[in-house]
């Protein structure tokens, strides 16, 4: 059982997306990091949002870090506030 493998707490999952988007607005610093982020941030939003979610926000970070045009838009913290605030259960 792996770190992210737990449940968290809606503030650690919160704090978890700023620090993720923090690390992908880096790109802007270090161009050459979304080759490597792209799929790690896929990776970990199919982690944090375990669900179909998790899926479709994995695709979509993945592209959004991949793409140097779109590379602004906070993915994990949307991701995040779409699970607590938006979406229907």
């Amino acid at each position: 059982m792996g770190l992210l493998d737990k449940d968290f707490s809606k503030k650690q999952l919160l704090i978890m997306s700023m620090l993720f988007d923090l690390i992908g607005f880096s790109s802007y610093l270090f161009p050459l990091m979304d080759v490597v982020w792209a799929p790690v941030s896929a990776w970990l939003m199919t982690k944090l949002h375990k669900d179909n979610l998790g899926k479709v926000g994995g695709i979509i970070s993945f592209i959004e870090e991949a793409l140097p045009i779109i590379d602004f838009f906070p993915s994990f913290t949307l991701v995040w506030f779409y699970r607590f605030y938006l979406r229907k259960k």
